[in-house]
């Protein structure tokens, strides 16, 4: 019985060891792929790699996506010689602001960020390196560590302290672990526990990101695989904020945020399943389709020849965010092809090849689509795009928050932008008149722009929405806010957008506008007579309006204006051009106007107006007749005449496109009360 004992005894202790030494080599897999995943081991994304590398980093960056696409830059000797030779004896650097107490762009994540870039360099030239150089290095690693673990710094905005800051150091912690101390061990386990389970959407991602990361630290697979739980229990859709079923993403309640959140979101999620790819940690099947969908039905829409759409940058109106976060989702897109199925796997290259910058890829990405969730929508064509992002009393439209998009009120009031080269409207920010946004209705005023936290954002209407035949489609909003009605519709076709706009009104004294668009002059601007206007291959035929204004101005401006992370500094003069309606306020107003993107002079002139047909546009139907098809917007309850006499039944407000030949709703899309 003893010797039975003896031996049941010995079995347990050599199974408790081939399970310790078992668990011990999965976290190592796992570390192992981490860091070759962050270091950028992938010949696949190398031409990314060296597209990035001519474009200049940004020097003042807040942004966290941004933050980490200029991680992926590679690395050379000057730069870290550099930070070497410039690190004080106290491990500081002497040109950082360690006292900041901004809440955006805060200062001292700058030492984060310069420690990884000095283990990152360490990591690869650390078999190549000679010992004396490897000692200044290292000696540097060292002090720029301990004046971090030593100086306890605080940010007045929680997000550094619980994501950012643990985020950026605990790779470089992975990265230089074989040459920390046992204190500096010790502290940088400290450091990461700043993270812990909690919060939801992104917010929770980058946490549960930081616990893994502590957990790779302390060899503590059951910590990993609870880490990877968490972030995997993200991979839904449709539960409140996160993925929604339209495949855009939310977070802050029911707020489009494809650019801010969402595109971390993704990114990470992108990292994680490359990171877990050919390990039991891998993301299931459905997870991997999951995200795949959002990349290819959601995030494709929205990114041409390289550039982010305005409509999806949200509040993050960085300077070169439309450029940058158009890599970032390419670099995400790679990273997803690696646990995804060969269909998959072609479809995502396809998007690669098109959504380059510069690309030269003909655009075979066409079709219209209204994202019913986000009150957003978005048309291509081959030759170019447009998208319009609109609110609702279930969709906020915008949002100020940490002094990002300090001017923005206006964002989601209808705003039409169109592409053909994709930079139309790169960093013109600084430059523009925030009440005229392209494609809004509002007041001219001087008074400053409203505070969407201080006053009322919300549109107080639920008839907005839109509907799409996949080709083309009718969006519409009734606006109804601070004492401003006005109901605005836009009908997507192959070679144009037509602008509808009725019931403008209001209880102010002030003068309301329509901002037909606003850009930085390329060329110029030519008028074309009876209402017709071309610039920048763009044309614009006015066809009902109370008076229109086409301005070129000299403007001037600063990024610090509306994004207050930037250091006050006034830019040079630039060249705005603008058209914008003036409406008359002494009775319900009015307007009908076409954009024709990727258009010539000569078609701008040549365009037959009567091939379109305006049957209504007043307070209760805006509708249109284009080839036989009626568009149509209603907001109460009426009635269509078809072709052949019939009268068709509307019974329910909403956006309808209608076969006037065979009198039947061939799409239809009721607006949610």
């Amino acid at each position: 019985m003893k010797k039975r004992i003896a031996l049941l005894s010995l079995c347990f202790v050599c199974g408790l060891t081939y399970a310790q030494e078992s668990f011990t080599d999965s976290v190592r897999l796992v570390k192992e792929n981490y860091i070759n995943v962050f270091i950028g081991n992938d010949p696949a994304k190398k031409a990314l790699v060296d597209r990035l590398a001519e474009v200049p980093k940004e020097k003042e960056a807040s942004d966290q996506n941004v933050i980490e696409l200029q991680q992926l830059y590679p690395i050379s000797g000057e730069e870290v010689n550099r930070l070497v030779e410039s690190i004080r004896d106290d491990g500081s650097w002497g040109d950082i602001d360690y006292a900041d107490t901004k809440r955006s762009g805060w200062s001292p994540k700058i030492h984060t960020e310069r420690i990884l870039t000095m283990t990152k360099y360490y990591w690869r030239e650390r078999k190549s390196l000679d010992a004396d150089d490897m000692s200044r290095l290292t000696g540097a690693i060292h002090r720029a560590m301990n004046f971090w673990f030593s100086s306890k710094l605080v940010c007045k905005n929680w997000w550094y302290n619980q994501i950012g800051i643990p985020r950026t150091l605990g790779p470089a912690f992975l990265l230089f672990e074989q040459e920390m101390t046992g204190e500096e061990k010790r502290e940088a386990v400290e450091v990461m526990k700043h993270s812990s389970f909690g919060m939801t959407g992104q917010n929770k991602i980058w946490l549960a990101g930081n616990v893994l990361l502590r957990a790779l630290l302390e060899n503590d697979w059951k910590l990993v695989r609870e880490a990877r739980t968490v972030i995997g229990s993200e991979i839904m859709v449709g539960a409140g904020e996160g993925i929604q079923a339209d495949w855009s993403f939310h977070q802050h309640g029911p707020q489009q945020q494809f650019g801010n959140y969402g595109l971390s979101f993704i990114s990470n999620m992108g990292f994680y399943s490359e990171v877990f790819a050919g390990t039991s940690l891998a993301f299931t099947g459905s997870q991997q389709k999951t995200l795949v969908s959002l990349l290819l039905d959601g995030y494709r829409w929205i990114v041409w020849k390289g550039y982010w759409d305005v409509n999806a940058l949200n509040r993050q109106l960085f300077r070169n965010a439309d450029r940058d976060k158009g890599f970032i989702l390419l670099f995400t897109a790679c990273s997803l092809m690696k646990g995804s199925t060969p269909e998959a796997k072609a479809e995502i290259e396809d998007m690669i090849r098109q959504s380059g910058l510069d690309s030269d890829v003909a655009n075979t990405f066409v079709g219209n689509k209204h994202f019913w969730k986000s009150d957003y929508t978005v048309h291509r064509t081959p030759r170019w795009m447009a998208s319009v992002r609109m609110a609702s009393e279930r969709v906020i439209g915008t949002e100020l928050v940490n002094e990002d998009n300090l001017k923005g009120y206006y964002m989601a009031d209808g705003a039409l932008y169109t592409y053909v080269r994709g930079d139309e409207y790169h960093n013109i920010f600084p430059f523009w008149n925030w009440r005229r946004i392209p494609g809004i209705t509002t007041y001219e005023s001087e008074a400053p722009i409203p505070d969407p936290n201080r006053t009322d954002s919300r549109n107080h209407s639920s008839r907005v929405g839109g509907v799409s035949d996949g080709t083309t489609g009718i969006t519409a909003m009734q606006l109804r806010r601070n004492g401003l009605n006005a109901n605005k519709a836009w009908i997507f076709a192959d070679d144009y957008i037509l602008c509808m706009g009725s019931d403008i009104r209001s209880d102010s004294s002030a003068s309301v506008i329509t901002s037909v668009d606003q850009r930085f002059r390329r060329g110029e601007a030519r008028s074309c007579g009876n209402g017709r206007f071309f610039h920048d291959n763009t044309g614009y035929i006015i066809l009902q309006a109370d008076s229109c204004a086409v301005l070129t101005e000299q403007k001037r401006g600063q990024w610090h204006d509306f994004m207050g992370m930037y250091r006050p500094e006034m830019l040079e003069e630039e060249s705005v051009f603008s058209i914008c309606l003036t409406h008359d306020k002494k009775r319900p107003s009015g307007y009908i106007y076409l954009i024709l993107p990727a258009s010539s002079v000569k078609e701008v002139g040549d365009f037959d107006a009567e091939s379109i047909r305006i049957v209504r546009n007043d307070k209760d139907v805006q509708s249109v007749v284009i080839g036989g098809l009626c568009y149509l917007a209603a907001y109460q309850k009426t009635e269509v005449k078809t072709d052949s006499g019939d009268v068709l039944d509307i019974p329910y407000p909403g956006t309808y496109i209608i076969d006037m030949q065979k009198g039947e709703i061939r799409q239809k899309a009721y607006f949610e009360m």
